[in-house]
């Protein structure tokens, strides 16, 4: 073998194992990639039921309804959430963060499920009275519903 050709299979070989290494990152990455939407978004693509996503904008008024039995953080909770255009039912179960209310601004971590509701595993609420997140600060000022009068508060 010339040494040419020994040159040649190991940057073969160099560039083959390169590109198994990036194909390993982007398929780890993938997997722990969560896409944010606004009900609008998502009502514009229809996305499989399996996909884990971000779902945000403001709880619905006279929509949270509360069911079951214990202590009253920990029941299963069902509520809208709104960007002002379009709303998504949501059910999730467990602790709710303190400042979870009406017409406030919410972050979803979860699924739809196949009935069109969305299973939430984890909600993340506004933190203070200036703070809303900027997914969904974004989205309400895509929507044209943004009020100037709440900021992001960096």
């Amino acid at each position: 073998m010339t040494r040419k050709k020994r040159r040649l299979y190991i940057l073969g070989l160099f560039l083959l194992g390169l590109g198994t290494a990036t194909a390993l990152t982007l398929t780890a990455f993938q997997d722990n990639l969560v896409f944010f939407y606004s009900p609008t978004d998502l009502q514009a693509k229809k996305l499989p039921p399996e996909q884990l996503f971000r779902l945000g904008g403001l709880v619905e008024t006279g929509s949270v309804e509360r069911s079951g039995g214990g202590e009253a953080r920990t029941v299963e909770v069902r509520f809208r959430i709104t960007d002002l255009e379009h709303s998504v039912p949501v059910i999730y179960a467990g602790i709710l963060p303190d400042l979870f209310r009406e017409g406030q601004g919410v972050v979803a971590n979860g699924r739809m499920a196949p009935d069109g509701t969305f299973r939430a595993r984890e909600l993340l609420a506004k933190h203070d009275e200036n703070y809303m997140p900027a997914e969904v600060a974004e989205a309400l000022k895509k929507s044209g519903r943004w009020n100037e009068t709440v900021g992001t508060g960096k």
